[in-house]
């Protein structure tokens, strides 16, 4: 934990300390402080000699340890039209998604104003949550303990503006223009911003219907800029109080290096959630992601992986949620390592308790 972190740390603290000291009658600043906290121990019976069991994976990634996947505290503060959200993270997340970053420090740091009384249009510009995908950084708003292919292989966060427009409590329309694929700083000046979409359509309160876009240049070797388009397509259905299931599409296309013709990769995930009671929720997941070509995921052989998973929750309150995942993987290359080797398979077992307030 370096320097740093403590002082941003400290000052987030004292941000809301000083907060709940203000008579809101004599302010019209709004200071909120929230966090997030998941411990967890992993094992991969291939049993890895590496820090990380799998270069490709980001949260849960180490094997027969106890460690933080990510803690995290924000501080919302808001004045009249305009708020601020400010955010600081530590742990192997962290350390295994941030390497090309500077910046590691900063989960959030954004500021956002809303253009009209209605809070129809708004304009957000800094370090933001990505809008990319369905599942996040917090294992708490998603429906399975670890994360999907899909998610691992997308952006989880971006450096940009982003300016959104809600017509309807049905619609949500947003366009963002970033620093680049997951990106803080551009790793080259010489390329535009890239731009993107987002779509979202809620005709009721069971369905949630999101359709996103990326199009920009992406260096792919030093000097070398490469055109990347990518689609992510998802479909959000509560059948009932019970039952829950997610459906993504993901769809990429990038110039290749050697010519004018075009890579891809495709994955696809379907996720299901059945809550057995107020305090116990089971999920099953399959996955599957091909990316022949290393485009996304750089094994040095053709990517084309087949996942499973079965999860367990028991939450015994709204703040507190323990977690039990057993992940499989098949390929029909051997690109996951063993103690000694390689081979064509991975099975993975992991627990977490996260809190968050």
């Amino acid at each position: 934990m370096n320097k740093n972190f403590l002082k941003t740390l400290f000052l987030v603290i004292t941000t809301g300390v000083f907060a709940q000291e203000t008579n809101p009658e004599e302010s019209k600043v709004k200071i909120d402080v929230s966090g997030y906290l998941e411990a967890f121990y992993g094992y991969d019976f291939n049993q890895p000699t590496s820090p990380t069991r799998l270069g490709w994976i980001y949260n849960h990634s180490r094997h027969n340890e106890f460690n933080i996947n990510i803690g995290m505290l924000r501080s919302t503060i808001s004045y009249e039209n305009v708020y601020a959200n400010i955010a600081i993270q530590a742990g192997t997340y962290v350390d295994d998604n941030y390497t090309a970053e500077s910046l590691k420090l900063f989960h959030e740091a954004y500021l956002g104003v809303y253009l009209d009384s209605d809070k129809k249009h708004v304009v957000e510009a800094g370090i933001m949550p990505s809008y990319i995908g369905f599942e996040s950084a917090s294992t708490f708003s998603n429906l399975t303990l670890t994360r999907s292919i899909m998610a691992e292989s997308s952006p989880f966060y971006f450096t940009g503006v982003k300016y959104k427009y809600t017509p309807n409590d049905s619609w949500s329309l947003a366009f963002i223009t970033t620093n680049g694929w997951q990106r803080i700083e551009k790793p080259n000046n010489k390329a535009l911003p890239t731009f993107g979409t987002q779509v979202v359509y809620t005709p009721n309160e069971k369905t949630t219907l999101n359709w996103s876009t990326f199009i920009g240049d992406e260096p792919v070797a030093v000097d070398v800029l490469r055109t990347r388009y990518f689609n992510d397509l998802y479909v959000d259905y509560a059948w009932n109080d019970k039952w829950k299931t997610i459906a993504g599409f993901d769809l990429g296309y990038q110039r290749n290096l050697a010519g004018d013709d075009f890579q891809d990769w495709k994955t696809i995930t379907l996720i299901t959630q059945y809550a057995i009671s107020q305090k116990w929720n089971v999920a099953a997941r399959a996955e599957y992601f091909e990316d022949q070509e290393n485009v996304i995921v750089g094994v040095g052989a053709p990517f084309e992986v087949f996942g499973a998973s079965f999860n367990i929750d028991f939450i015994p309150n709204s703040k507190l949620k323990l977690r039990t995942e057993a992940k499989w993987f098949d390929s029909d290359e051997p690109i996951f390592t063993k103690e000694t080797g390689t081979t064509t398979t991975n099975f993975f077992v992991a627990t977490s308790l996260a809190f968050e307030f």
